[in-house]
């Protein structure tokens, strides 16, 4: 839910956004990105938040990072935080980045190995409404290349959930790794909808977060999903082979009372 929140506040986001905004890179920067089945990357993170429902103040953290291609965890952080910023719509980021970048941080000070090469936020990158969400944020940030993948699609810059789209989604994505681009009134392609396996027919929509290009991210996301959502994004949400910590595993064992935060912006 988005509240009402100090103007100065949300000028002085406004103006951070565009600043940190003309230093994502939408390209290629790594040597893995430009191999056909990203034959040299050996590790994928994932992060999200998780609230309580009815609760917009305290949340659950998590990082987690995978094996690549296997897909096996290798490592998982998971710690509560208390939110001091509030939401509201196209300033996610400031919000959220603070918790998901320290987790990245305490990992690169304690075991800089399993550092991540790629993280996939569960969220928005340039498709925004100033081209600048919560992926591209943590990656400009971080430094870390980062990609964008929303579970459900956010309406902006001419993008809507309209009966060309739903055609769109039942003509172009016939199987798993099928996408269409999400394309601006401007004419600039803001991300693409990937039909992410052959078992689910709903979209997940991908964009460009920092130092990758946006075919690399949809190739990337597709080759990371077993089910509908990538693997990275849904181990925060299974916890099956670590142990957690308390609160955060009490939090999540009541999925059925758990809403996320609103990733899509």
């Amino acid at each position: 839910m988005s509240v009402v929140c100090d103007d100065e506040v949300v000028k002085r986001w406004e103006r951070e956004q565009a600043s940190l905004r003309q230093r994502v890179v939408e390209e290629d920067t790594e040597a893995w990105q430009r191999c056909p089945r990203f034959s040299t990357l050996e590790r994928v993170g994932g992060v999200d938040l998780s609230f309580i429902k009815g609760d917009e103040v305290n949340a659950c953290a998590q990082l987690v990072v995978l094996s690549y291609p296997d897909l096996e965890v290798l490592y998982e952080d998971s710690q509560m935080v208390r939110l001091t910023a509030p939401y509201v719509a196209g300033f996610l980021a400031f919000r959220e980045t603070p918790f998901l970048l320290e987790a990245l941080r305490r990992l690169e000070r304690d075991r800089p190995q399993l550092l991540p090469q790629v993280v996939l936020v569960d969220g928005n990158g340039l498709f925004h409404y100033r081209e600048f969400g919560l992926a591209c944020h943590l990656g400009v940030l971080s430094g870390i290349p980062c990609v964008g993948v929303a579970k459900n699609l956010l309406q902006v810059q001419g993008v809507t959930k309209s009966e060309e789209h739903q055609s769109q989604i039942s003509a172009l994505l016939l199987k798993g790794g099928d996408s269409f681009p999400l394309t601006a009134t401007s004419g600039r392609v803001l991300g693409k909808a990937l039909r992410s396996s052959d078992t689910s027919s709903k979209p997940v929509y991908v964009s460009v977060g920092h130092r990758i290009s946006l075919d690399s991210a949809v190739r990337l996301t597709h080759s990371c999903c077993r089910y509908r959502v990538p693997e990275p994004i849904r181990q925060t949400r299974t916890f099956s082979a670590l142990d957690p910590p308390l609160d955060c595993a009490v939090l999540l064992s009541f999925s059925h009372l758990c809403s996320c935060s609103p990733h899509c912006t």
